[in-house]
């Protein structure tokens, strides 16, 4: 279990982590969703004690990370596949991992073949290695201290649609028996895929939360127009609030007849209304990020204090 409360992180004036509270569960994937720059990297790695919180606490397996008597007997952490040594190959990296925590060398085999690199791909210098070789290098120091917890941040950075289907089965089964797996990621098809439970982060802060059925079922209702401002006028007139999304399309919390009556009464075409049903979950995500889809101060301060995208 991962249990985190109000946990913040702030760099001068700005707060890049901003209050963050959830809790994930044994036997379930929760899919750490949100924009590049949103604050995922950054909160994972205050939890893995890799960056001290300005306030809040992380506690996994009921306590923070730093007072694990062995951390990777409890915690796989994958945050930088890249930061893997280019000079060392696979069994090496694995052989030293395997001794960090005191144990047999036999058990980075069953880690290599678990992720299915071969011994000749074991045998090469992870500076020869793909992203998608390297990826899964990293899973396998993850798993080698068969842990119960596992905090990936997008591990399906380089994999191909074979490999992504690998990884999302691996994590699947990892759950499955028990496990607890927070899994970060930008790509909305992958997270509505595998998670069980969803939370969205936008700005450093939680803007939606629960599992993907819950969120969906207060997704509200989706409307396009040739004339999305007079549409979103109208429904501000009538108590509706809505946000546009990137794409032009409104998400707003009314339902849809109540969207098509204020449409017809203002005389407003409607070339789409609908449900924010599972085909509407990226434009639900780009609704409720839309502050946090731009280029700036933050994406700038995540690739330099986290080391990698958020």
């Amino acid at each position: 279990m991962i249990t985190v409360d109000g946990l913040t992180k702030r760099y001068g004036q700005l707060t890049a982590v901003d209050e963050v509270s959830f809790t994930a569960e044994p036997g379930r994937v929760m899919g750490f969703l949100g924009p590049n720059g949103a604050g995922k990297s950054t909160s994972m790695r205050m939890m893995v004690g890799l960056s001290e919180p300005t306030s809040g606490t992380a506690h996994i397996l009921g306590r923070r990370f730093g007072e694990l008597p062995n951390p990777g007997r409890e915690v796989g952490v994958l945050l930088d596949a890249s930061a893997q040594h280019g000079g060392r190959t696979g069994r090496e990296i694995l052989s030293l991992a395997a001794g960090t925590m005191g144990l047999p060398k036999a058990w980075g085999d069953a880690a290599l073949e678990r992720v299915s690199l071969t011994p000749e791909e074991a045998r090469r210098r992870v500076g020869n290695y793909s992203l998608g070789m390297r990826q899964r290098l990293g899973i396998a120091v993850a798993l080698i201290g068969d842990p119960d917890v596992l905090i990936l941040d997008e591990p399906a950075n380089g994999l191909d649609p074979a490999g992504i289907r690998w990884m999302r089965d691996l994590l699947r089964g990892f759950a499955n028996d028990g496990g607890t797996v927070l899994l970060s990621s930008h790509l909305l098809h992958e997270i509505e895929v595998i998670a069980d439970d969803i939370l969205v982060i936008g700005n450093g802060r939680i803007v939606a939360r629960g599992t993907k059925e819950q969120l969906l079922t207060e997704g509200g209702t989706l409307a396009r127009s040739a004339d999305p401002a007079a549409l979103a006028a109208a429904l501000r007139a009538a108590g509706h609030a809505s946000k546009q999304a990137s794409s032009g399309a409104l998400h707003t919390e009314a339902d849809a007849g109540t969207v098509g009556q204020v449409a017809l009464a203002t005389g407003v075409a409607l070339t789409e209304l609908r449900a924010a049903d599972s085909t509407g979950l990226e434009e639900m995500f780009l609704a409720l990020t839309d502050d946090s889809q731009r280029d700036g101060l933050r994406d700038e301060t995540d690739t330099k204090t986290e080391g990698t995208a958020a």
